[in-house]
């Protein structure tokens, strides 16, 4: 099947209030070019040097997500043009962001990462430094940018019983932080699902899935 007929079967199957970012992390823009004739326009990366370069060459109506894990140091690169940043994960991170984004007279958005995965390679914060950090003067005094929901790996397992739990978890997560809504923190995504548990996700709670190999097909590392 064509890239276009992946991304087309995935939006058939798709409630309307969940948010698709098609993840293009390794493929050649020509790749993201055929998707972005079938409609798609929200990309997900996961190296901003990548990202950047992508975004030079491709039309501007795209909104790019920054997935992986994000160096303080990377951020002034992305600054100008990201539309969200998933995982973000401690205050140093923010602060740089809020930095950056009054650089460029603009808030960029953000979710923040919780750790939800039993993997100790996984990054995140737990609910309670995210709840701590949420209430905090410092992170009330960070006027460039917003924090719009939550963001969650699952462990990488065959264990579907494990990782609904897991997303289970972070969308009570997101449930009990709902109340420390603030002018910087309107929470609404719940960003969970990849192309092997997406569905789960979905029926868990999730609004936003980041889909790679189903659309693109498997990734090349070399």
């Amino acid at each position: 099947m064509s890239i276009k007929e992946n991304l087309n079967k995935i939006k058939s199957s798709l409630p309307q209030h969940v948010t698709l970012v098609a993840v293009s992390k390794t493929k050649p823009i020509s790749d993201l070019m055929e998707a972005y004739h079938a409609g798609q326009r929200i990309f997900g990366e996961n190296k901003i040097q990548e990202m950047v370069e992508k975004h030079e060459k491709m039309p501007k109506d795209i909104q790019w997500h920054i997935i992986g894990h994000v160096q303080k140091n990377k951020v002034k690169y992305m600054a100008s043009f990201v539309s969200l940043i998933h995982g973000v994960d401690n205050f140093g991170l923010l602060a740089e962001i809020n930095k950056q984004a009054i650089k460029h007279n603009r808030i960029i958005e953000c979710l923040l990462q919780i750790k939800i995965a039993s993997e100790e390679s996984k990054f995140g914060m737990t609910p309670n430094e995210a709840s701590n950090l949420l209430q905090s003067k410092t992170f009330s005094e960070l006027k460039n940018l917003k924090i719009t929901g939550l963001m969650g790996m699952a462990t990488f397992t065959e264990d579907e019983h494990q990782i609904k739990n897991e997303f289970d978890f972070l969308k009570q997560s997101f449930e009990d932080l709902k109340s420390l809504e603030s002018f910087n923190f309107k929470p609404e995504i719940i960003s969970m699902g990849m192309s092997g548990d997406y569905h789960l996700a979905i029926a868990c709670g999730s609004t936003m899935i980041r889909v790679g190999s189903s659309i693109f097909g498997e990734r090349n590392y070399n």
